[in-house]
Formats: structure tokens, sequence, C-alpha cells
């Protein structure tokens, strides 16, 4: 394993890939799959793990390029931790972000078993030649009405434990600073400093 001077983000999501892009050495050269013309593959994975390492070792293979993949989600407890694995789908499948979590906030009021939840990321960086790290970080809050217009996915229906505001009521950079992706990435950071 070698410097990284470049990297390609495997995302198609604006959010993430600008998250993962802020997260990064500033000198490091980020690239898109959108830039390559390269799709997403299938998320055959059972956990955000599984789903990362299988989009680094995607995107590594298509492009030839050091690769880091995010797979992340919401988990709420009183709904047995859906969507989970499958947030971005369920969005695909209700229209929208908004028109999930609009169902989100039902199913949850339905349930009446409490609010708890947690937003949970992976990230993979994939050298090729099965050369990968993965890691994972958590973060738990709780569901509330939708609030704020920043971020995305989710982030609207989701306060963190110990602040007051949803991920879209906070400043980008705050936010930045302590959702799951930071977590995540700095445990990745800790083992590919050397490289960075």
């Amino acid at each position: 394993m070698y410097k990284i001077d470049k990297i390609l983000i495997g995302t198609h999501n604006k959010g993430k890939f600008k998250e993962i892009s802020d997260l990064l050495p500033a000198k490091i050269y980020k690239i898109s799959p959108n830039s390559l013309n390269i799709e997403s593959p299938d998320e055959t994975g059972k956990t955000f793990a599984a789903n990362s390492l299988l989009k680094a070792k995607y995107f590594n293979e298509k492009s030839k390029l050091i690769t880091l993949s995010d797979d992340s989600g919401l988990e709420v407890e009183c709904l047995n931790n859906q969507p989970g694995i499958y947030s971005a789908r369920w969005a695909k499948d209700f229209g929208s972000f908004d028109k999930a979590m609009t169902e989100i906030l039902k199913k949850v009021k339905k349930a009446n078993k409490g609010t708890k939840a947690r937003f949970i990321s992976s990230l993979t960086i994939y050298w090729g030649n099965k050369k990968f790290i993965t890691e994972v970080g958590k973060i738990e809050g709780n569901i509330s009405e939708k609030k704020g217009l920043n971020g995305f996915g989710y982030d609207p229906i989701f306060v963190p434990n110990g602040y007051s505001k949803t991920f879209a009521e906070m400043d980008y950079k705050k936010k930045l600073l302590i959702d799951h992706r930071y977590i995540a990435y700095k445990k990745l950071e800790g083992k590919i400093k050397n490289y960075i």
C-alpha cells in the first residue's frame, strides 16, 4: 500500500460525496463514479459493512483507483431496526426521502413504543488485490417530526443524543464533525494515517 494522492469516492449520493470529500485531506484529489460513467452495483449484502465492502470492491475494479465507499442508514428500534440497510430503497419505494420520512413517522406513532433510533455508517477503503479496511460508526438518538432544510436523506427526522436539533437543523460543519460517517472515518483515519 502506498501514499494516496487520488481516491474514488464510491457513491452517487451528492450529500455523501460532499461529506466524505470534506472529511478527507484537501490534498487528495476526489473522483466521483459519475465522472467515469460507472453505475452503482446491486447491494446484496446483509449488513452495512458487507455493502460498503461490496461497493468499494466493485468501484475499485471498474476504475482501477483506490476507492472509499460508504453504506449507511437509519435504524428505528420500534420498527425492528428498519429501514436499516434498506434506507435508500425505502426512499425509492415510497417515491422520495420526504415520503419515506412521513411513513416512518406514521409507523413510529402507530407502534407507540418510543422513538429511539440510530444512524450507522460503514466505510470501506479498498486498494485492490483484496486489501481493504472497513470501519463502522454509530450515533444514537431519537426520531423527531421533520425539521430543518440542511443535510440529506433522513437528517430532518433524527435528533442525536445530547442535542435539541435534528441533523437537518444543524450547521453543516457542526453536523459533519459529530455524525456516524465522521465516527467511522476517525476509526479508519487512525489506520490509514501513514497513507494520507
